[in-house]
């Protein structure tokens, strides 16, 4: 409605349409959805049925008025090609989002968003290029305004309405550093459990989330197996909902620490995933087809040394765990593993080993930075390659996202970086790029 302000509406009658053509000549569903509070106005439309590997057009009618054209595509059966971009914790107040500029204008085929899509706190201590409208939202009224400012910007909107998207969850949908049930503050589970479903009803209304995934409120899933025809294989997983605490912090509370000693961390109970995911996980890897596997998760697989330790909210924090997945990887059903990680507001390439960091690469991490947030402090991390062998190229000072192309025979990746994020359509350019070839895992630097 005009101005933002809420409907007063009980229910909205919303049309849609969707059409092989932009000009809507051609056009082959039409349904009607109610638009109702109870869901805060919000309609999913989960369709199937569609030709697969071509573009699609959609838009909405309510309340006589048309959106604006939305376009997105179906996965082909069989592809030479996938061309895919990568983005991680975008902070509203912190940068500008540039980076979807560049991003919508590489024409990617799908956009994987692998957490900290909000933020639900602010930093006092880092300037702003411009601010929340609300406190930190602590209900649903709350976490459904901290979503609307978020689509405020207009890049953002852009890159929605021209590409499928892949979405999952981090902290700080919810809270930073939470863990299942433990919050920052020690509150009793059940009175942080609200808070949770509140931010995850907000966080399935704004985001193109199926429906389907949602059958259950009271038990979202996000976790799921996608795919881009034979050539890409996408399970994504949700590594927060699940997970077990950080080690070693006192009982119901969380928080990200550097760790060293603490017997906790290799506790073969502790888990990142749950038991029901690292199950599923594990049968969807035994049963994989694809010539790549890209594995979407949010926060670092390889083993990374600080000069203070491991930071716990890691899969430092879950070496057993981590054991597991990677095991899982490296089965004879997956012929090429790469992860794709987010979380720490860095660019990072890792070897991945089961057994021994240092030893020869089965798999291959790919680390993106923050498309627009505050970076860690060079102490956290130390000199990090020379600390960890294992890290081929890190970069902690800058913002952007990456692109990846997928190939038969090659991965092509580009870290793609802005220069300034706090200037409002900043230049992007090409900080470094990477190639992982089929059948020999390790990225190397491209020529």
């Amino acid at each position: 409605s005009a101005g933002g302000a809420p409907l007063d509406a009980p229910a909205v009658p919303v049309g849609y349409e969707v059409a092989e053509d932009e000009a809507f000549r051609r056009i082959v569903r039409r349904g009607r959805r109610a638009a109702t509070p109870v869901l805060g106005h919000s309609v999913h439309v989960e369709l199937s049925g569609l030709r697969p590997g071509r573009p699609y057009w959609y838009r909405f009618h309510a309340l006589g008025a048309v959106s604006p054209v939305g376009r997105t595509a179906t996965a082909p059966e069989h592809a030479e090609r996938a061309r895919i971009a990568v983005s991680s914790c975008q902070h509203f107040e912190l940068g500008w989002f540039s980076a979807y500029r560049d991003m919508v204008a590489a024409q990617p085929d799908l956009i994987v968003q692998l957490g900290d899509y909000i933020y639900e706190n602010s930093y006092a201590q880092f300037p702003k290029v411009r601010r929340f409208d609300a406190p930190e939202p602590m209900d649903l009224d709350g976490y459904r305004r901290r979503h609307a400012i978020y689509k405020s910007d207009p890049d953002l909107r852009e890159a929605h309405r021209l590409a499928p998207w892949v979405v999952t969850w981090d902290d700080h949908e919810v809270e930073n550093d939470y863990a299942d049930l433990a919050n920052l503050k020690g509150l009793d589970p059940a009175v942080f459990a609200r808070r949770r479903a509140a931010a995850y009803q907000a966080y399935f209304e704004h985001l193109p989330v199926r429906p389907s995934l949602w059958a259950r409120p009271d038990q979202p899933r996000l976790y799921r197996r996608l795919a881009w025809g034979d050539l890409v294989s996408l399970p994504v997983l949700d590594g927060r909902q699940y997970r077990s605490p950080q080690a070693c912090n006192p009982p119901r509370q969380s928080g990200n620490r550097p760790r060293r000693d603490c017997p906790a961390l290799t506790a073969p109970a502790r888990t990142m995933l749950g038991a029901a995911q690292e199950v599923w996980l594990d049968r969807t890897l035994q049963a994989e087809r694809g010539r790549w596997t890209l594995l979407a998760q949010q926060t670092v697989l390889a083993p990374i040394e600080t000069p203070e330790g491991v930071m716990s909210d890691q899969w430092d924090g879950y070496a057993a765990a981590r054991n597991r997945l990677i095991q899982g990887l490296i089965r004879p059903s997956v012929r090429n593993a790469v992860v794709l990680s987010g979380d720490i507001h860095a660019w990072m390439v890792n070897d991945l080993n089961n057994d021994r960091p240092e030893g020869p690469p089965m798999a291959t991490e790919i680390v993106t930075t923050c498309l627009a947030a505050s970076h860690a402090p060079s102490g956290r991390y130390g000199q990090v390659r020379a600390q960890n062998a294992h890290v081929r190229f890190a970069d902690i000072e800058r913002s952007g996202y990456t692109l990846i192309e997928v190939g038969p025979e090659r991965l092509d990746i580009d870290f793609r970086a802005v220069a300034d994020q706090t200037h409002h359509g900043s230049r992007v350019a090409s900080l470094a790029r990477f190639v992982v070839e089929d059948g020999r895992p390790g990225a190397k630097a491209a020529s």
